[in-house]
This record gives structure tokens, sequence and C-alpha cells, in this order.
């Protein structure tokens, strides 16, 4: 067996028993890849963004020691004075004093009235959302990437198989000419047409086989594993229109559903809501705020000219409550209320043209998705008759070269118009199911049931 032909029987996969389908492929994507992995990872930590919000609402409480060193002193002269009558007073010439307060606590803070905390919470909510669907987008996008994948590889197969194909017809066609030449029958041009013709088909299944080999890493890229052999798409297809066959029934799906364009509508309200949020920096604030604490004071005082220090105790300290209503209102802030307002204005009206975008580009999508089932449809039907008058047109033009009618240039060329036309035949195969799950992923209704559909088309 010749290394071409051994090439090919590894790409097509001889054994079919162990070969990969879709949904294995997907599943195996599903499991290991980090794009998926990173928009859930991402959902995830959005998500908390609503809980961080809503902290702010509830209930602060915590504990407190504070303990408080100070010293204070002077050189005024004076006389220290004792209770005892009898005692002579004691004149110093300064004072130093040092003070300590301990005080144990616990107190509670909570959000009485604070418009900015509530429209945060609400901007976060829709945020999260907006999170929900891009990551159901991203779901959506690893069937169509999988499937894109899946496909690529059996093109890539097909068309080696083809390029194997007429390689072989090619050197076919040199060995006879070269026959024919020897016995005077033909031209020296005429093998020299075949050989650069049959060099050429040489270099194209090399290329053909470079292909594969580059189709089949991108799948190992998102499985994380070397992929097996694939199975093929069958030869008959269901070529049905899409269901409602009506371009704008598919239109107005994608303008409900797609969860692309429902995350940038999110992204609109949140950012509507953070506008809300800048303008509640005008407007006052209650906090209310329960502690409940005892302090200790003690301290020392040195005397100057009497020696040591005379110590103050601390008395007894008793545990108190305290209640505290406060009332903010903010006059004037240096201007960053009013430019915060006019940023969050300005991210509104980004978020809406990203929405405008999104839409537009939705609605084009959904439409060109559709035509392309519909076109594609016939496209499979003419490519397919295209295949059947090429082979015929090849045999027909051969026969004429063996009896004369024919020139060597004639083959080659029928030989060519039937490679492409086989090709042609299995991109435009491929392309027909392909465009049903994104005219599907389009208006944002592709399932994994969807995948099944085209799986059950292999064999």
């Amino acid at each position: 067996m010749s290394s071409l032909s051994l090439a090919l029987l590894l790409a097509c996969g001889a054994s079919a028993a162990q070969a990969d389908d879709l949904i294995q492929v997907y599943q195996e994507a599903r499991v290991s890849d980090p794009t998926l992995a990173g928009a859930e990872s991402t959902k995830l930590a959005t998500d908390e963004n609503v809980d961080q919000a809503r902290s702010f609402l509830l209930p602060q409480l915590g504990a407190n020691i504070d303990y408080t060193r100070s010293r204070t002193g002077n050189d005024a002269d004076g006389t220290l004075r004792s209770d005892d009558p009898n005692e002579l007073p004691l004149p110093y010439t300064s004072t130093t004093t040092t003070s300590h307060t301990r005080t144990y606590g616990v107190s509670l803070n909570q959000s009485i009235l604070d418009i900015s905390k509530w429209t945060a919470l609400k901007s976060s909510k829709y945020t999260a959302q907006a999170g929900d669907a891009t990551y159901t987008a991203a779901q959506q996008q690893l069937m169509i990437d999988a499937a894109q994948a899946y496909f690529n590889v059996l093109s890539a197969i097909d068309a080696l198989k083809f390029a194997d194909a007429n390689e072989k017809a090619l050197a076919r066609q040199l060995e006879q000419a070269q026959q024919r030449f020897e016995v005077g029958l033909a031209a020296i041009t005429d093998v020299n047409d075949a050989k650069a013709n049959h060099d050429q088909a040489v270099a194209s299944v090399i290329s053909n086989q470079n292909n594969v080999d580059t189709a089949r890493e991108s799948v190992r890229r998102l499985t994380n594993k070397e992929p097996g052999e694939f199975k093929k798409l069958r030869e008959s297809l269901p070529l049905d229109h899409p269901t409602p066959d009506d371009p704008t029934a598919w239109v107005d799906v994608a303008l409900k559903q797609n969860p692309a364009l429902s995350s940038a509508a999110l992204q609109v309200d949140a950012a509507n809501a953070d506008i809300n949020t800048a303008r509640a920096g005008h407007l006052p604030t209650i906090t209310g705020r329960l502690n409940y604490s005892k302090s200790s004071q003690w301290g020392d005082t040195r005397y100057g000219g009497l020696g040591g220090p005379f110590h103050d105790g601390a008395g007894d300290p008793k545990w108190g409550p305290s209640v505290t209503l406060s009332l903010s209102v903010p006059i004037f802030s240096g201007g960053y209320t009013q430019s915060r307002v006019r940023q969050a204005v300005h991210q509104r009206d980004f978020a809406q043209d990203q929405f405008e975008f999104n839409r537009r580009l939705v609605e084009a999508n959904t439409r060109n998705s559709y035509r392309s089932v519909i076109a594609g449809a016939s496209q499979v039907e003419a490519t397919k008759a295209a295949v059947v008058s090429a082979q015929s047109s090849v045999e027909a033009t051969q026969a004429g070269y063996e009896v004369g009618t024919r020139t060597i240039v004639d083959v080659l060329i029928s030989q060519q118009t039937l490679l492409n036309a086989q090709s042609q035949y299995s991109a435009a195969r491929h392309a027909f199911v392909m465009n049903g799950l994104l005219l599907k992923q389009a208006a944002g209704v592709v399932e994994l049931k969807d995948l099944e559909a085209v799986n059950a088309l292999l064999e």
C-alpha cells in the first residue's frame, strides 16, 4: 500500500465501531472547554454582586475594643495639699499626667434611608441576569463550535479522499500517455502535460492531508484529547425548509430569545439603574446605630520634686446602651456627584448603542442563515447533479482520447472538473447541516436535541 493510500485510510477511519460522533465530541468539549468554563466562572462571579449590593441594606454588626493612652504636662509651680489637715502642703515645680482609657463595645448599624443602595441592588440584579444570558450564549456557541469543528474534519477528509482519487487517476493518465508516446501514438507534450498535472495532484494530496491534521487539531483543542475516527454524513439528507418557512418569523423569535441580545438589553437596564444611583448622591440619607459598651479610665500624675507618681485608679465601669439616628444631607461635593451622573449617562448611551449594534447583527445573521438554508438545499441538489455530469464527462472524454478524438488536455480538464464538483458537493452537504444549526443559534433556540438530530444523520 502506498503512503498516500495509507494516509487516506487513516483519515477516513477504517473502523466505524470506534468512530467518534458529534454528540461525543460535544460532550467532551462541554467538560473540558476552557472558554465555557471561563464563562461559567464569570457568571458566578457576577451573581455575587447581588449579595454584595444587598448586604449594604442589611444590619452591620461589629465588636470593638479601643485603648487610648495620652500624656500631658506643664512647668507651673504649685503646692499639693493632702486631705489630712495635719499634713503640710508639698511644693512642686511641674506636673506630668498619663491617662489611660479602655472601651469595650458592640454596635449595630442599619441603613434606614439610602436610595443609592436600593438602585445599586437593582442594577446588580440586571447585571446578574445579563450574565446568565451571556452564559447561555456561550453554551450555544460551544454547540456550534463543536459541530463546526466536526464538519470541518469531515470536509477535510472528503477533500483528501477526492484528491487521492484524482492523483491515482492522473497517475494512470500519465502511464497511458507514456505508453502511447512510446508507440508513436502521442506527442511528448501529452506526457509533459500529464506529468505536470500529476505532480500538482500529489502536492494537492499532501496539502489536503495537512488540512485534515489541522481540522483534527481543532477538535483536540475543544476536547483536550486526541480524537478518534469520525463518522461521516450519510448520503441521503433531508433537504427540508426551516419551520416556520418565513424569515420574518425567525427574526421575531431571535429578537425575543437570542441570549446575546437579551444580555445587551439587560445591560441597558443596569445602566439606567446606575444613573439613578449616581443621582441619589444628591439625596439625604438616614442611618441608625445601636451601641452597647463600657469604658474605664485611669491615670498617673508625676509632680516635679516630689518623687514617685500618684495613681488615679479606675472606677467600676458599667455596660450601657446608646442609640444614634443620623441624618446626612449632601450640599456640595466639589462637582463629584454631577460628574458621576454625567458619566453614568454616557455609559448608558454606550450600552444602548451596543444593544442596537447587537440587534442589527442578530437580525442580519438570522436572515442570512435562513437564506443560506433555503439556498443550501438547492445547492446540494445542483452539486450532486454536477458530480454525475462530471463523472460522465470524464468517461466520455477518456473514451474519446483512446480513439483519438480528444486530447490529453481534454482528459485532464475533465478530471479536474470532477474533482471540483466532488469537493463542492461535499462542502454543500456539510454547509447545509451547519446552516440549519446557525439559524437556530441566531434565533437563540439551538439546543442539545438539535445536535442529536444532526448526529442521527451520521453513519
